[in-house]
């Protein structure tokens, strides 16, 4: 669908607004709802998102530190089916309306907070989503490093030598990572999209060979729990605490669901794809944890803590090699979806006028760059107190963001208002602003991060995402005004295509 003339990124530069009413202070082809028709996620592309980041390192750490502390195999799978299911839910409702309104994050984030108070959401987000943009591209440097070593030995005398906390032999394999990234998303969310595709197989063929190999290496006998397995009420707290956890780490990608499935064909397409990839998905990962984790103990009584632990120890150079090349192209893919995308949505949002989705991602990369990310991953302050805190208040804003449109608006949005700073329109409160859900945002805020972080609220700490959560979305319904008329307005005349994104 042709767009109107009057809509034209080009001729928003210049002061007020066009005759469309819309504001370039607002409005960019990037931001722009994307036209119903032609647009290109189907299942198997919401799929493949799950695919890699279900089996992201992250999410092998954190699972295998359930299997050291105590659970046993059926434990750890139903901990994680449980997360799954919840994680289920919430990416339907969150990504029903991305498909139904076509925007994205931060201007879904308009709604509530008002057209300059989503600033608030699309920040915290993507300044999350920077820093970890930075450290995974660390961490994927390791694995490359890993294998430039096993192919050229004389390549260690780069290790040797050190500039700014990294080694030049890692300089040079962020800096390639780097590119290659950034190099992606030069191709907008249809290279990502076609890029998640592509690794989504190789990421699902590669951890069940690694599995079949364990397996191979044990004639099948793996333990299936530690020598002193939790039990009882224990048991239960963990796999309760575990689930929630496990809904928690995607505390991030829920929170901007909806930047991938403005994209999709429908709502059957987010729902199954949803499906597939989360709950079948994590219990085959479920699996592969019990394999990987019983296996290596019951070959040296030892606790791996990453699927990298399993392939340094593959004898075979080309096997290791091509495992390692798997993870790598995980890495990245992980990266892409979870921490590249948001950023340069919350940037374009900042400066629309100046950054769209490519120019925005340059800079989010330079700043994943110029921070040196390997300090921060060093340094437990920075990653438990400053990202920790930041990831706390995720919960909140979801809350907030799905209770007004669900439960206050009941899904009836007036797009064009979006992007208009009419001191009339529907999302320009006072001043941009509504101080209804920033009032509800600092306590919800304040109780999940205390939740998470003071000593005394301990035994509810893995429970503080759904605890600030539901505390906001129940504020956000009763502090919402009575009787208000909300119009839905479809934002069709001013969409774009899809594929332009």
């Amino acid at each position: 669908m042709a767009r109107p003339e009057t809509t034209r990124t080009d001729e928003l530069h210049g002061t007020g607004e066009n005759a469309a009413g819309l504001s370039p202070q607002l409005y960019n082809r990037d931001l722009a709802p994307t036209c119903a028709e032609g647009r290109t996620w189907k299942a198997y592309n919401i799929f493949t998102l799950w695919a890699v980041d279900v089996h992201s390192l992250g999410n092998y750490g954190f699972a295998l530190g359930l299997f050291a502390l105590g659970l046993g195999g059926w434990q750890i799978l139903v901990s994680l089916g449980i997360g799954a299911l919840l994680l289920f839910v919430l990416l339907t409702v969150a990504g029903y309306m991305g498909y139904r309104t076509g925007l994205p994050f931060p201007v879904m984030s308009r709604i509530a907070f008002g057209v300059r108070g989503a600033q608030l959401p699309a920040m915290v987000r993507g300044v999350v989503a920077i820093a970890w943009f930075g450290i995974q591209t660390y961490l994927a440097t390791q694995v490359l490093t890993v294998m430039v070593l096993a192919v050229a030995p004389g390549a260690l005398a780069l290790e040797q030598v050190s500039f700014l906390g990294l080694s030049a032999l890692g300089w040079i394999c962020f800096v390639v990572l780097w590119v290659i990234q950034v190099g992606i998303l030069l191709y907008g969310m249809n290279g990502i999209r076609r890029y998640e595709a592509f690794a989504g197989p190789i990421v699902l063929v590669t951890l069940a060979a690694l599995a079949g190999w364990m397996l191979w290496q044990t004639g099948g006998d793996i333990a299936l729990s530690v020598p002193e397995p939790l039990t009882g009420g224990a048991m239960w707290v963990q796999i309760l605490a575990g689930a929630s956890l496990w809904t928690a780490i995607y505390g991030t990608f829920v929170l901007n669901f909806c930047d991938f499935t403005r994209g999709s064909v429908s709502t059957t397409a987010v729902r199954r794809g949803s499906f597939w990839g989360i709950l079948p998905n994590t219990l085959f990962f479920g699996v592969v944890v019990v394999v990987l984790a019983g296996g290596q103990l019951r070959i040296d009584g030892q606790v791996i803590s990453s699927p990298s632990d399993v392939v340094n120890t593959i004898p075979n150079t080309a096997l290791l090699l091509l495992a390692s090349a798997a993870l790598l192209i995980l890495t990245v893919a992980v990266n892409l979806m979870a921490n590249f995308v948001a950023p340069c949505y919350a940037l374009s949002n900042l400066l629309p006028r100046h950054l769209d989705f490519r120019r925005a991602g340059i800079v989010s990369a330079v700043i994943g760059l110029v921070i040196l990310p390997w300090n921060l991953y060093d340094n437990p302050v920075v990653i438990v107190y400053f990202l920790g805190v930041l990831g706390a208040l995720l919960g909140p804003l979801f809350g907030i963001v799905m209770a007004d449109y669900w439960l206050v608006r009941r899904g009836r949005i007036d797009v064009p208002a979006l992007y208009t700073e009419d001191p009339q329109g529907a999302y320009h409160y006072g001043s941009g602003v509504n101080v209804r859900a920033v009032a509800v945002f600092v306590p919800s805020a304040a109780i999940a991060v205390a939740a998470g972080f003071v000593p005394a609220m301990e035994p509810i700490a893995p429970f503080s995402w759904f605890l600030g959560a539901t505390i906001a979305a129940v504020l956000t319904v009763l502090v919402a005004p009575r009787g208000g008329d909300y119009r839905a307005v479809s934002g069709e005349h001013i969409a774009v295509p899809s594929a332009e994104h």
